[in-house]
This record gives structure tokens, C-alpha cells and sequence, in this order.
């Protein structure tokens, strides 16, 4: 059997924008009823999180509840405790209607960091998202493209942003970040 290795492993780079692999997370796509007091709590149980108001991203260090969509979680754990995490949320929602599983080796994180503009302007080069801080407060998590491809990200604070993406387009949009963040590429308009 071999290593687990994250979608870019060891993957950097220093522009006016530090770019790096986050490294293998645990991910659960947790869908059913939001609104259910049974999946709050256990999704709650499971990260020790605070549940996620619409459109929210409440994350610490390795663990956090994200907001997807009015059916839809997204649960990040330490990677080596998504299969107990899973087997807890399996357990804990028998007999509710729900659907959880294990997605962690289908998506990979980037983390961004920098001066808040840079980090907005870098972002902006490549979404269709408006990058305003009115339009995105920290803590809020937006689903659009970066070019083509479909990502989440959220801005944990000022300096610090995190991406998720599709691990078979991990290649791809870090070197679509590469290119906003090369310096001498700053438009100034953040």
C-alpha cells in the first residue's frame, strides 16, 4: 500500500501572494436537512465547530463546518480521522435522511496569504466573484470557477484565504495562481 500523498505535495510558491499545498484534510460531504437538529448536532459533535450560518465557513486549524448550499455541509477533520469522523456521523444520524461520505481524496487545498488586497486582487484576476470586502467578509465562503474549473474558498482572516478544488485540477489552478500572484503582476486595484 502506498503513502497517502496531498494532490500537490510540498507545492509552493512566494509572490506577492504565498502560495502552498495544505496538505492531505479530511473532507465529508454531509448532505440532508440543515435545518434538522440531528445533523447540526452531529456535525457540530464531530468538529466541535459552531454550525455555519448560510454561506459561512467556520473553520479552525484542521477542523471546521462549511456552508455549501441550503442541503449541503462541508465537514473538514484531521485526514488520519475522516473514516471515524464518517463512522460517527453514519452512527449518529441513523434513521435520518442524510448522505455522508468521505471526499477527501477527491479534492485538495491550497492556503493563500498575504496582504488582504493582494490576496482579493489575485483571487479577482481569476473569478467571477466580486472580491469586495463588503461582497466577501472574512469567514464567508464562496462557490464560483477559477477560469474554468469549479472551487470553494474563504477568507479565515485578513492575511489568510483557503481554496478547495477538485484534486484531478490541482495542477491547473495552482498554476492559475501562480501566474496572479507572480510579482510585477500586482493591477493595484484593491
Amino acid at each position: 500500500m502506498s503513502d497517502r500523498q496531498s494532490a500537490m505535495p510540498g507545492a509552493h510558491f512566494d509572490g506577492h501572494v504565498r502560495l502552498r499545498d495544505a496538505g492531505l484534510r479530511g473532507m465529508i460531504t454531509l448532505r440532508g436537512d440543515l435545518d434538522a437538529g440531528m445533523i447540526r448536532k452531529a456535525a457540530m459533535d464531530v468538529t466541535g465547530q459552531v454550525f455555519p450560518k448560510p454561506r459561512m465557513a467556520n473553520c479552525t486549524n484542521d477542523t471546521g463546518l462549511c456552508w455549501m448550499s441550503p442541503d449541503e455541509l462541508l465537514v473538514l477533520v484531521p485526514h488520519d480521522e475522516a473514516a471515524t469522523a464518517l463512522a460517527y456521523l453514519q452512527a449518529a444520524l441513523a434513521g435520518e435522511h442524510h448522505l455522508a461520505v468521505d471526499v477527501s481524496d477527491a479534492r485538495a487545498v491550497f492556503t493563500l496569504e498575504g496582504e488582504a488586497s493582494a490576496l482579493r486582487e489575485t483571487l479577482a484576476k481569476l473569478t467571477p466573484a466580486d472580491m469586495r470586502d463588503a461582497a466577501l467578509p472574512i469567514g464567508q465562503l464562496r462557490r464560483t470557477r477559477l477560469a474554468q474549473v469549479p472551487v470553494a474558498f474563504w477568507f479565515q482572516s485578513e492575511s489568510d484565504a483557503h481554496l478547495i478544488c477538485f484534486r484531478s485540477v490541482a495542477d491547473y489552478v495552482f498554476g492559475l495562481l501562480q501566474n496572479a500572484a507572480r510579482p510585477g503582476s500586482e493591477i493595484g486595484f484593491f
